[in-house]
């Protein structure tokens, strides 16, 4: 199984970079550059990465192509057209961005979200975008979210059929989906269905977890792989079912001790089930 994180060292440089890569023992790994740098810079990464040779799991493109400034939206396009042309560059599985939100808040919750005009403008948006680059080795992906579109199986897949474009695909993190105690107590269910109904289409995954607490009304709390009630080892399995592979990446930890913590969790979750990382 493909499987990587985050590099919190600051590096000076792709050789330095590439050392703690393979330090933290990771086969997949986070493009660490934007569309912006330095051409001969990309490169020098890429060549690296083919050498050893790592999956590039996905560049990010996280801005908000659906706000309601129209400068801020016109950045956010311009910003994931030159993400995604940098992902089908260096061949990274995916580039993935979040729908968009008509918040103040580029990733906040906001009552349109859900509307019908927002899902006739994420359509056009992210065919405008593939139409604009029309990759050739990336898929654009939508990371699923609480309270925006996609927001689960059902919406994601309506997504794919209105957006009908073959570059168009899946990037899962079922974490952000788990937004109710039902959901959480039987999320071994809410992941059999993502995978169920998505797995073609599944380029890059996250890895996280998430907690109830005991307070009211509910507070369920993003932690780290380990410290929570995600079903990892139906997340695992069902991940390594996929005819393509694709890469588990760790995300939102910011302390070097947290990521070896959450690397250990997944990695002795992984060897109980039999599974190679």
């Amino acid at each position: 199984m493909l499987f990587g994180g985050p590099v919190l060292k600051a590096c000076r440089n792709p050789e330095e970079w590439l050392g703690e890569v393979l330090r933290l023992g990771y086969s997949a790994v986070f493009f660490p550059l934007k569309h912006t740098d330095p051409p001969d810079l990309v490169d020098a990464y890429v060549r690296l990465i083919r050498e050893h040779p790592l999956h590039i799991a996905e560049v990010g493109a996280w801005s908000n192509p659906l706000s309601r400034d129209a400068r801020t939206a016109r950045q956010a396009f311009d910003f994931c057209c030159g993400q995604l042309d940098l992902a089908d560059r260096v061949g990274a599985a995916c580039c993935v961005n979040i729908a968009g939100s008509c918040s103040d808040i580029w990733d906040g919750p906001h009552p349109d979200n859900f509307s019908a005009d927002t899902f006739v403008r994420i359509v056009d948006v992210v065919r405008r975008i593939i139409d604009t680059v029309r990759p050739v080795r990336t898929f654009y992906t939508l990371e699923l979210m609480p309270w925006m579109l996609p927001d689960s199986a059902d919406t994601y897949l309506d997504l794919i059929r209105a957006i009908d474009r073959p570059s168009f695909a899946v990037h899962l993190d079922p974490v952000n989906i788990i937004c109710s105690p039902r959901a959480y107590t039987d999320n071994g269910a809410v992941i059999k269905e993502l995978f169920a109904k998505l797995g073609p289409y599944i380029k890059s995954c996250h890895a996280k977890d998430i907690r109830l607490e005991s307070r009211l009304t509910t507070h369920l709390n993003e932690c780290r792989p380990g410290l929570g009630a995600l079903d990892y080892t139906v997340y695992l399995r069902e991940l390594n079912k996929l005819p393509m592979p694709a890469a588990l990446m760790m995300e939102h930890m910011r302390q070097p001790d947290e990521v070896a913590a959450a690397a250990s969790f997944i990695r002795q979750q992984a060897l109980a089930l039999g599974i190679r990382i």
